[in-house]
């Protein structure tokens, strides 16, 4: 194989490759571990059994075991156990698990001991192992309401027998955000020290998730400013890791949803992760030492967040409740700086339009309108470089044992007529980040899944669904399982590349040709919204392109 041969079958490779490997070689942010200073502030562990046992049960049948404290608002349902004063039950109202009408709503938080345990709890630690505290069986009572609704906090009391006091009021929003204050009453004789804690347990196995790379899932925090992100994989079951702080948030990070305890005391506390070893993994915290003297009451207060990844909700919480960076748990990706408007312009455009495949083709239309001065430079030298192909073969012709004559008289050619070669690609270099940043959005956000758009795509953030049905009786790879909007894209992509001048060396060519057929096998697995996207772009440059070619004179 010619030198030059190789290397454009080596680019061909990389650019299929890049698509799948890129949220690899960019991370958002590396891990840094902090050192453990958490012996330094805590002197106790975190030590609740969070662990599955045995075989897992129905939720329905664990929820029934325990008395239970409701929760009814707008955006959530789900119960409180009263054992533990336990949060181990949430659904997200407003989302469906499947596109089905009487698709059940989505489980966030499970029971400890379901399917999917997935729990947040709260407490107190102490140096002073005879001390009573409440913990995972400790019994609380309600004071006042029994249901927890955005208009009505709800206020636990549990008593520890040796004089102290533990209340808990807890307030939710309309959405996913929930304010917990923990107080102690000492009425014995002598100073109590203790140190607040809270922790996220979430029994997960993400192997079978098949979870996708481009987005990350694991967990995500926000360190005194600083993003760290572990996936479920890196998470080691002999070393947790530590971050220490002052202000910060951290929890777990799904494509869609997300927990997150969160706080903003400014004073010494700790993140911990960890994992069992059993795929049962905890995010916790521990708050610096409060001391309550005789008589007196101490309070701790954190913030909790519980549900979908909404944007606009999230940046709205970071600027009303100073709840620094909290949109960071959207994973926007390292070109954070397109993805994140290009959010808001679909968003602005569905709002106008109130369909989100419409607004998707309006968007592309508008980038076309804005590349239009530089893709009209593009489509004239490409024109102009068709024209010249007869004067090019001559060339070859010419000197075709003289490499280096063929192309200086080449250049030569170009120079006369006033031709960039290279002029032709920058409309791709600029579609490159553009296309990755709307892979992004596309797998992010939350308005695009079960978007419909017309037709056969009921969801726009999973692949079309259309598939040629012969295919379906023949046993070939699933790689090959493509819907009609990838075949779609495929054809533009052709169409398009008939239009520009074919490359002289044969294996060159027959590289290019095979070219719609590689994207249309790599694009027809992903989001159906981004290939309608694609297809759109491929036609309009279409369009631009004839007309140029047709202001030229060529055919």
């Amino acid at each position: 194989m010619k030198e030059e041969t190789k290397g454009l079958v080596w680019a061909v490779l990389l650019s299929i490759a890049i698509i799948y490997i890129v949220n690899w070689i960019f991370p958002a942010t590396p891990v840094q571990t902090v050192p453990n200073s958490a012996q330094e502030v805590q002197p106790a562990t975190i030590s609740e059994n969070t662990e599955n046992t045995a075989q897992p049960l129905p939720e329905s049948e664990i929820l029934a075991q325990d008395a239970r404290l409701e929760i009814d608002t707008p955006a959530l349902s789900g119960s409180i156990r009263l054992k533990g004063a336990r949060l181990d039950s949430l659904k997200l109202k407003k989302y469906k698990q499947t596109l089905e009408s009487d698709s059940p709503d989505v489980v966030l938080l499970a029971p400890q001991g379901s399917q999917d345990s997935y729990f947040a709890q709260l407490g107190w630690l102490s140096a002073d192992s005879t001390l009573n505290l409440p913990n995972a069986d400790s019994l609380w009572r309600t004071r006042g309401s029994n249901k927890l609704t955005p208009e009505t906090p709800v206020v636990l009391e549990w008593d520890n027998g040796q004089g102290l006091k533990f209340v808990r009021t807890i307030s939710v929003d309309e959405n996913y955000l929930f304010e917990i204050s923990q107080a102690v009453e000492n009425n014995t004789d002598k100073t109590i020290t203790l140190y607040p804690y809270g922790l996220l347990s979430r029994h997960y196995d993400y192997k079978a998730q098949n979870a996708q790379a481009v987005v990350h899932q694991g967990v995500s925090a926000v360190v005194d400013g600083t993003l760290k992100e572990l996936r479920y994989s890196s998470i080691d079951d002999s070393e947790p890791e530590t971050f220490d702080f002052q202000e910060g948030w951290a929890g777990f990070s799904d494509r869609y949803w997300f927990t997150a305890l969160i706080l903003e005391n400014n004073e010494p506390s700790v993140f911990k992760v960890s994992n069992n070893g059993q795929d049962t993994y905890q995010v916790d915290y521990r708050g610096s030492a409060l001391s309550v003297e005789p008589s007196a009451i101490a309070s701790n207060k954190l913030r909790l967040f519980a549900g979908a990844k909404d944007i606009k909700l999230l940046d709205k919480y970071t600027d009303e409740l100073n709840i620094k960076k909290l949109d960071l748990a959207v994973d926007f990706g390292w070109y954070y700086f397109l993805t994140k408007p290009f959010f808001y312009i679909l968003t602005f455009l569905y709002n106008l339009i109130g369909n989100m495949g419409w607004a998707i083709l309006l968007f592309a239309a508008i980038l076309r309108l804005l590349m239009f001065p530089i893709a009209n430079k593009s489509f004239e030298s490409m024109s102009k470089m068709k024209k010249l192909q007869p004067k090019v073969m001559a060339l070859q012709t010419q000197y075709k044992d003289n490499k280096a004559l063929l192309q200086q008289a080449t250049l030569e050619l170009y120079r006369r007529e006033k031709i960039n070669p290279a002029s032709g690609c920058l409309p791709l270099f600029i579609q490159i980040p553009v296309f990755f940043s709307l892979y992004k959005v596309l797998n992010i956000a939350l308005e695009i899944r079960h978007a419909p758009f017309i037709g056969w795509i009921k969801d726009l953030s999973a692949p079309d669904p259309l598939t040629i049905s012969v295919w379906s009786h023949i046993p070939l790879p699933s790689l090959l399982d493509i819907g009609v909007w990838p075949i779609l894209m495929g054809l533009t992509m052709w169409i398009q590349q008939k239009l520009n001048p074919a490359p002289v060396n044969k294996d060159q060519a027959r590289m290019f040709a095979l070219m719609p057929f590689i994207f249309t096998l790599m694009l027809g697995h992903f989001a159906s919204g981004l290939v309608i996207y694609w297809t759109l772009n491929n036609l309009l440059s279409i369009v631009q392109q004839k007309a140029i070619m047709r202001k030229n004179g060529v055919n």
